[in-house]
């Protein structure tokens, strides 16, 4: 298992993380609100900045390569958060979850996100330490992957099929209806889940289907488990000031979905082909750069019908 992390460097990830996370819950968001487009695009900048603000340290530790490693890790687990922000938006809208009580869900799904994410990264990282070959089946399953993003229908998602929710609903008693920002309550002095703790669960296994996607994507551009724990991290910490940004755009990006299978695919060959041609970093990065950069200019100069509308 590859690690440029030190006990130093690690200690000032998690100082980073945790005074951002304390600040953000317990300073802005300690009461249920609506979290309106111009707070979510100043947390969506406080995010990349930090983001950006911890690569120039990547980059002071370990040099040019690691810091080109963690921008491609990061800007690669944001452009797959696109799909997660779309499933949230229909998350809540299912379970008419009101707009005050989205960022408490986000803010803990997140959180569990974070453990899984971890987890994950340390057994992938284990296995392709022992068993290289494992990386060309990493490399297969990201151009299926891609495949099947460009040919699966938005429509085909019912959270009511989710696994998870139906073990729920059979194994923990639940309210009838919301409580407020509550996870629990009590009803004639039983202690019952209400609906917002079933969008929570529903919320963790489809990130955790999502972490199975990106993290193969993220292995393919460096295996050091410091650099893609870390640029994953950021990425997804900003996913909830992300979804209340482009909630209300995100239909409009119509090629955006494209670009990320474009990228998946890329990622997929480049795992493919490295014991012939290793690409490098920077020729990587600069592919997924202009990717996302012409997919979202498409996107602005050429919307649906019914966007233009």
């Amino acid at each position: 298992m590859t690690s440029v992390g030190s006990p130093f460097v690690w200690g000032v990830f998690a100082l980073v993380v945790t005074a951002a996370l304390a600040v953000d819950l317990g300073l802005f968001h300690r009461e249920a609100r609506i979290v309106r487009m111009r707070e979510a695009a100043a947390w969506t900048a406080v995010w990349s900045v930090l983001a950006l603000l911890f690569n120039a340290f990547v980059f002071y530790k370990f040099g040019m390569g690691k810091a080109l490693e963690f921008t491609q890790g990061w800007l690669l687990e944001l452009a797959l958060s696109v799909d997660n922000v779309f499933v949230f938006l229909i998350i809540f809208r299912y379970f008419k979850v009101a707009p005050e009580h989205q960022h408490r869900v986000l803010f803990w799904g997140i959180i569990g996100a974070v453990v899984t994410r971890g987890v994950f990264i340390a057994l992938g990282v284990a296995v392709i330490a022992r068993f290289h070959w494992v990386m060309y089946i990493l490399g297969a399953f990201l151009v299926y992957t891609a495949i099947k993003i460009v040919v699966q229908k938005d429509d085909e998602l019912d959270p009511s099929h989710n696994p998870a929710l139906k073990l729920f609903h059979r194994l923990v008693p639940m309210s009838p209806s919301y409580d407020g920002s509550r996870f629990t309550t009590r009803v004639d002095g039983r202690l019952l889940a209400t609906p917002l703790l079933a969008v929570l669960v529903v919320v963790e296994s489809v990130d955790v289907m999502f972490a199975v996607d990106s993290i193969p994507a993220v292995l393919g551009v460096t295996t050091d488990i410091f650099i893609v724990l870390t640029s994953n991290v950021f990425a997804i910490l900003g996913l909830r000031s992300l979804f209340f940004l482009v909630e209300g755009l995100i239909r409009k990006l119509r090629f955006l979905k494209l670009g990320v299978s474009v990228i998946l695919a890329f990622i997929g060959v480049k795992i493919l082909i490295e014991g012939f041609y290793k690409i490098p970093v920077a020729v990587s990065l600069g592919v997924l750069a202009s990717v996302l950069i012409v997919t979202s200019l498409a996107s602005v100069l050429f919307p649906l019908r019914e966007s233009r509308e």
